[in-house]
């Protein structure tokens, strides 16, 4: 069964507003770099629930998922948070 691992993400916003994550950092600390941004689109996380913009990256040659699942709340410097699949 899959679960959803939050996950620090390094990004930059460009000015359109499009977000362009380019790390990520695992809970040890180990940092994997994301080689190329294939699509970004919405969608469901089929194996470990929830929703949002789904990333599809390649890191160290593999195809990899990466959700950020923007908050409901309206105000505040909350916007998101981001996840893996995970067994």
């Amino acid at each position: 069964m899959f679960k959803k691992t939050y996950v620090s993400v390094k990004a930059n916003f460009r000015s359109d507003g499009v977000i362009l994550p380019y790390a990520i950092q695992w809970e040890d600390g180990h940092i994997y770099n994301i080689d190329r941004i294939l699509y970004i689109k919405p969608a469901a996380s089929s194996k470990a629930g929830g929703q949002g913009d789904r990333y599809t990256v390649i890191i160290n040659g593999h195809e990899k998922h990466l959700y950020f699942e923007r908050s409901s709340r309206l105000s505040g410097n909350i916007v998101g948070r981001w996840f893996v699949e995970r067994i």
